[in-house]
């Protein structure tokens, strides 16, 4: 969807609640402005007392007119399918079949690369700083422009928006390692916030270069998957193998308990690894999940956090190991953006508060389809 605005709200009483507010018509052709308040919050981070600013998160007013729906076609052996015409496509918003009006797949790139620089990047990080050419030639093709983001617990831009590759190869080689902590949240909103600023006829792609979980964000899922949704970006992923970067890298210190570990107790038979989500998020159900994390009053904890964000988005994740891995997952990646049709609609139905679930249908048969699950939008009081 296309940002029509953001306004600073002046209420801090309002800022403190973080909560979206009313949805009302904005036009008389059924627009509809949707305010979502997002709260500065806290976060453990492990990176000392250096703490960061977290990324401002404005109020947002949007007018809510275009819904894209990034949408990717495979036969069963996987093959990409990419001759597809609009007519060969029917979009439902909660089961309302929705008028395509564009397939904007031809429209020029806009890529923020965001990698994880933390203390356990020793070895890796070499290896996914020369990938500089690769993601130019394979990956952004012509009048493209890439940024490029590094994060530990901070999140710091190294190259603006630019189509020279030679700077993008050095804004890569020019990263260093630093503190424990991979804030991938916080990276992800400031990329958005970037790509908000790019012109709205831009395909708005992020790639995420981390390990699959977030340490030490102070935005949260909610914030960053509202804002995604609002720019129209999608997300893409190469997952770093944490085994890997554990095995290869100094061992991370370890703070003194606060209480000693023969005073802990937990309840029969509790895990102690981090809380998973339901069985439907790995069935490929991710309907009840994006509900939750926007309905949910505290945050929803994920093991997952870039699988969560590329899905929600329309994108895909692949993952890593050394040198021979990293270039089959960048060519991987190119074929998707590439093979990827952008179908925007303007929705029939904002009046229906929540999540619109979307729905893409082939009228070809035995062909596999992957899309984003749908978007949010706030009800009527």
């Amino acid at each position: 969807m296309h940002t029509l605005g953001i306004a600073r709200q002046e209420s801090t009483q309002e800022l403190r609640r973080g909560r979206m507010a009313r949805l009302g018509p904005t036009s008389t052709k059924s627009n509809f402005a949707v305010l979502l308040f997002a709260a500065t919050c806290l976060a453990q981070s492990t990176g000392g007392s250096d703490l960061p600013k977290p990324p401002s998160v404005d109020a947002i007013s949007t007018s809510v007119s275009v819904v894209t729906a990034p949408t990717t076609v495979r036969t069963k052996s996987g093959e990409f399918i990419t001759d597809l015409a609009v007519q060969d496509f029917e979009v439902y918003d909660n089961d309302k079949i929705q008028k395509i009006t564009a397939d904007l797949r031809d429209s020029p790139l806009s890529m923020v690369v965001a990698i994880q620089r933390s203390a356990d990047m020793t070895w890796i990080l070499p290896k996914v700083q020369r990938i500089g050419a690769a993601l130019t030639d394979l990956v952004a093709g012509n009048d493209a422009e890439i940024a490029v983001v590094g994060f530990d617990h901070r999140v710091e831009v190294t190259q603006d928006f630019t189509g020279d590759g030679d700077k993008v190869s050095q804004a890569l080689m020019d990263l260093k390692t630093g503190s424990y902590s991979h804030a991938s949240i916080d990276a992800v909103m400031k990329s958005v916030q970037m790509l908000q600023h790019r012109p709205p006829d831009r395909h708005r792609v992020i790639l995420v270069v981390s390990q699959k979980w977030d340490r030490g964000s102070q935005a949260s899922l909610r914030e960053v998957l509202l804002q995604a949704q609002f720019a129209n970006v999608t997300i893409y992923s190469l997952n770093i193998s944490t085994l890997a970067a554990e095995a290869t890298s100094e061992p991370m210190p370890q703070p003194r308990p606060a209480v000693p570990f023969i005073a802990q107790h937990l309840p029969p038979g509790a895990s102690l690894t981090p809380t998973t989500l339901d069985q439907n998020y790995y069935l490929g159900n991710w309907v009840p999940l994006f509900v939750n994390i926007f309905h949910s009053a505290e945050d929803v904890v994920t093991d997952n956090t870039l699988e969560v964000l590329t899905r929600f988005t329309g994108g895909d994740g692949y993952s890593f190991h050394n040198d021979r891995s990293l270039g089959q997952a960048l060519q991987d990646l190119s074929d998707d953006l590439h093979s990827q049709y952008l179908l925007s609609y303007s929705p029939s139905n904002l009046g229906e508060g929540g999540f619109h679930q979307i729905r893409v249908v082939i009228k070809r048969t035995e062909l596999h389809v992957r899309t984003r699950p749908g978007y949010w939008i706030a009800g009527k009081p």
